[in-house]
């Protein structure tokens, strides 16, 4: 069977604590693997985007990402988070909440969250809800992380947010506050969803606890908004790598003391791809970077001209691959 690898994401710690290391994410995986990190300096974790690779369904592609995430708990890796994306048949992974039940039943001990929730695509009670009963079903296994970027299209963005993208900067922050509020069952006297409850959760079983909240950023407005409310903060160096050093110095410089930290606690999502030798590193690593030339240079027109679906090129199909300006080294 041909086995297309596709490269998730690497989040790596810059404090004690966990992170992330991308890995190859076969539609497949492979019998038999070892992956050694006792010398790692920080625990490993993985982020999945159930991509589809050029030749396969999206079926295929979520039963690579449970295959991968129960192999990721054999390994010893930290967390296993997916993402959230829309309107791309590239990425299958569109509902975080619905794909993170599934992977918390096919796994016993690894932590799941989302990396993120698009928290201006949901209303945040809804969220709370969804990743109460994830928390419910599965206590002490659930991340909770927040991106404030639609995951898609405009267009689409307005189907998702019934037409609402009037979103300012103090939109976001209204949004994870009420969150927060409803995952808490904490709201103020007199506000308007003083009586309102997220069930399952705090209000219907108090001291049951909730999934802890990362905010997701790719620059300064979420490092600076994480650090002033105490939360962990994850960084997306992997399309962002020139904001990542100041974007940390802000949180930890915006950083106030929190009933769920006492002191600063951050990642980053870094790309890299493993392999056995540097010739096939390159060959696996072509599909991402005929991914990107596709994506920047409007893969949109090419694809309909070519009636093929903006799916992930695999290494097989870059070798092969017609798209101008593509070379593979």
């Amino acid at each position: 069977m041909l086995l297309t690898t596709l490269a998730s994401r690497r989040r790596e710690q810059t404090r004690p604590g966990a992170g992330w290391h991308q890995v190859s994410v076969p539609f497949a995986v492979r019998e038999p693997i070892t992956v050694s990190h006792a010398d790692a300096p920080t625990p490993l974790s993985i982020l999945d985007l159930a991509t589809v690779g050029n030749g396969y369904t999206p079926t295929q592609a979520l039963a690579a990402t449970t295959t991968l995430a129960r192999k990721a708990e054999a390994w010893g890796f930290h967390r296993f988070w997916v993402a959230e994306h829309h309107g791309m048949p590239g990425v299958a992974s569109s509902a975080p909440a619905v794909l993170l039940a599934h992977l918390a039943a096919a796994t016993t001990t690894i932590r799941l969250g989302s990396g993120g929730v698009m928290l201006p695509n949901h209303a945040p009670l809804v969220v709370a809800e969804q990743f109460g009963t994830l928390h419910a079903l599965h206590p002490g296994r659930i991340d909770l992380g927040l991106g404030r970027a639609p995951g898609t299209d405009p267009a689409t963005a307005r189907a998702l947010r019934r037409g609402q993208l009037d979103e300012t900067a103090e939109e976001f922050p209204r949004l994870l506050d009420e969150l927060i509020h409803f995952l808490d069952a904490d709201f103020p006297h007199g506000h308007p969803y003083q009586r309102l409850r997220a069930v399952p959760g705090q209000a219907s079983a108090p001291g049951s606890g909730r999934p802890p909240i990362w905010l997701l950023g790719s620059s300064g407005f979420s490092a600076r908004l994480a650090g002033e409310m105490g939360l962990p903060f994850a960084f997306a160096h992997h399309f962002s790598a020139a904001n990542t050093v100041p974007a940390l110095d802000l949180y930890r410089e915006s950083f106030r003391p929190s009933e769920v930290l006492a002191e600063p606690y951050a990642l980053i999502g870094v790309g890299a791809v493993a392999a056995d030798t540097p010739a096939e590193a390159r060959r696996l690593a072509a599909s991402g970077a005929l991914g990107m030339l596709r994506l920047r240079r409007g893969c949109r027109a090419w694809c309909r001209r070519r009636r093929r679906p903006r799916t992930t090129p695999t290494p097989r199909s870059s070798a092969t691959s017609s798209t101008p300006g593509w070379r593979m080294w």
